[in-house]
């Protein structure tokens, strides 16, 4: 198959090139910057992907059959990409999150109402409430993703994917996704404890029994390539992440065990833990996905386990510490202050 990826040359995208074209598909990345890292065996297709008529004759010449958008922030872009699609594509892919649940609302105290039934499938309800994060969030979101704009709303994404009269589309539902290359550094605070010799860390009561959904980002991009490469997945909406979904607790010791890290997590009431350990929100509100669809449907299962996919990101984060390192997320004077008035 021939399959454009928008936004290929990333965190997830890089993998997912990497799957396709050992699989024998010929691939070709749309991108904002030449960029020396790009797979050299792809089309290479460089521009504005908020300027996609631009550059139709530059994708007619490939001719994909399949699109992957990795990097949709709005219904606008959305909206644009089915209008392209329909003269160049037959199947339209488009990376979503999970964060369009209510439950996340609900995370989030964006949502009023009660608490959301868990598991949630791809037939949960979405949030009412269209602005989940607050202004200070977005902005830190659009410093380290790019492609994230003022107007971010999956949900107006995915309406606009799925209700488009021109090429079929599907949606996956994406976890927390992590692994070598993530811009986020989720392993980073954790490995910097265990490398700067704490011998014991400290975690909030909720957010040690809080479980979130996850995912290893070649796995995903796996599950990606399924959806791709399938016509079954034409129409579907599709969650992806890992089963079980464990709690914050188990998840960081299964990261200390893999570092070989000797010491001992201590849970400590919420009113007793450090401000800069704590986490807004309401965590009695699980994000617990259920992941059967896409396993039962396009047989999806994970490529790397988790153990060894914990391993390989242990690695990378290793070689590749956070540009730069906010002191007040390791007030250690503080951390040790709780531990004593344990005694």
């Amino acid at each position: 198959m021939r399959i454009l990826l928008i936004g290929g040359n990333g965190f997830i995208g890089s993998p997912l090139a990497r799957e396709l074209r050992a699989s024998g598909h010929s691939v070709a990345i749309f991108h904002r910057t030449a960029d020396r890292y790009l797979d050299e065996d792809a089309v290479r297709i460089q521009g504005d992907r908020n300027r996609l008529f631009d550059h139709l004759e530059q994708i007619q010449r490939f001719s994909p059959e399949v699109i992957i958008d990795l990097i949709l922030s709005s219904g606008e872009q959305a909206s644009q990409l089915m209008s392209s699609s329909r003269k160049v594509a037959r199947r339209v892919i488009a990376i979503s999150s999970m964060d369009v649940y209510r439950a996340w609302g609900v995370l989030h105290q964006s949502e009023p109402g009660s608490l959301e039934p868990l598991p949630l499938t791809e037939d949960s309800p979405v949030r009412t409430n269209r602005q989940l994060y607050p202004p200070e969030t977005m902005k830190m979101m659009q410093s380290i993703f790019s492609w994230v704009d003022e107007r971010y709303d999956k949900i107006a994404a995915e309406e606009a994917i799925l209700n488009s009269s021109g090429a079929a589309g599907t949606v996956l539902r994406l976890p927390m996704v992590y692994g070598p290359g993530d811009p986020l550094h989720r392993f980073f605070p954790l490995l910097k404890r265990f490398a700067d010799g704490r011998s014991s860390i400290l975690v909030a009561h909720d957010l040690a029994a809080w479980r979130g959904p996850r995912g290893y980002v070649e796995n995903i991009a796996h599950a990606i390539a399924l959806a791709a490469t399938s016509d079954q997945a034409a129409g579907r909406v599709y969650n992806v992440c890992e089963e079980p979904t464990l709690s914050e607790l188990a998840w960081q010791m299964r990261i200390a065990t893999q570092a070989h890290w000797s010491g001992k997590f201590v849970v400590l009431p919420r009113e007793r833990t450090p401000k800069h350990l704590l986490q807004p929100g309401n965590a009695a509100q699980h994000i617990v996905a259920s992941s059967e669809r896409i396993r039962a449907e396009l047989r999806y299962e994970e490529l790397v386990d988790i153990d060894e996919a914990i391993r390989r990101t242990i690695a990378w984060e290793h070689n590749n510490p956070p540009a730069t390192i906010s002191p007040q997320q390791f007030d250690y004077d503080a951390e040790d202050a709780a531990l004593a008035s344990r005694a």
